[in-house]
């Protein structure tokens, strides 16, 4: 098991008029993410409201906040217990046996135009053999063709613009990745987390963005910018893509400071703890359709 203490802070200076928020910071509740403990402060006298999506598990908070400075804290302790998985035996879905609630994610969205890279996806990976080998090969693939750089993209840029620009951040990677393996008919979709274990030299830990495809009967992690280490991943939100489970959007005038954010494993081999560590198994977070979780 995982267990990862994890803190948030966030910091805004809302102007005169207020603003509204939608923060997608708390973490996900799944059959294998378990929410031991939490807290969540704020220094406004709000009345924040927490919608779980019975469906992921996504929990979306709303607020309206009052002008002047808005500070957030969430503390957690997440105890993950991935569903572990033979890569070779992870067979890909035929569309006509897709789940309703899956099939929408071999559809084109906002961030990820996979009808315009169809020929170029069927060029790449139409020859390969099907399965988790051939996710594999779109995630490999984007590594090699995209250059991690910090602030090299904004919240307009597309999968198209990170494939003309070869350059982004972890956003951008699962944008492209995300695109290609839906204009093969691979369901695939937006998960947002924090990056544990990312080299330092990338700067302060963050936020996270990575793949989740849909192999077998559930969801698999993929994290196509490889800058973290995806057994330490809490799953905060999944979408169609960054439009729809970005960490926060605003609506009103709003100047926002960089988060601070802490996600430290735990290592106690007398409970059963374990750091999070590089494997080749296919891990997933995903209690598997017809579970919470989805």
């Amino acid at each position: 098991m995982i267990r990862i203490d994890l803190n948030i802070n966030l910091a805004y200076e809302v102007g005169d008029q207020g603003a509204d928020f939608i923060f997608y910071i708390h973490a996900a509740h799944t059959r294998t993410q378990t929410v031991s403990a939490e807290r969540l402060s704020l220094n406004q006298q709000v009345a924040p409201q927490i919608y779980t999506d019975p469906a992921t598990g996504n929990r979306s908070m709303h607020l309206r906040a009052q002008p002047g400075p808005l500070t957030l804290n969430y503390a957690a302790t997440v105890d993950l217990l991935h569903h572990v998985s033979d890569p070779q035996l992870l067979a890909e879905v035929p569309v006509h046996r897709m789940p309703p609630e899956v099939i929408g994610y071999i559809y084109p969205s906002r961030y990820c135009q996979s009808d315009r890279l169809l020929r170029l996806a069927s060029n790449e990976f139409g020859h390969l053999p099907q399965g988790y080998s051939r996710v594999l090969a779109i995630q490999d693939w984007v590594r090699r063709h995209v250059s991690f750089q910090s602030n090299s993209s904004n919240s307009n840029t597309s999968a198209l613009d990170t494939l003309v620009e070869q350059v982004g951040v972890c956003r951008d990677f699962t944008h492209l990745m995300i695109a290609l393996c839906r204009a093969v008919n691979i369901p695939a979709r937006f998960a947002t987390g924090t990056d544990y274990g990312a080299d330092p030299v990338l700067g302060p830990p963050d936020f996270h963005a990575y793949v989740e495809a849909y192999l077998g009967d559930r969801w698999y992690i993929f994290d196509p910018s490889g800058t973290a280490i995806p057994m330490g991943f809490v799953r905060f939100a999944t979408g169609r893509d960054a439009a729809d489970v970005a960490f926060a959007t605003i609506f009103g005038n709003v100047r926002a400071m960089a988060p601070v954010i802490s996600a430290v494993a735990i290592d106690d081999s007398f409970r059963q703890m374990v750091l999070p560590h590089h494997c080749r198994e296919a891990l997933s977070t995903d209690g598997g359709l017809g579970r919470i979780g989805a």
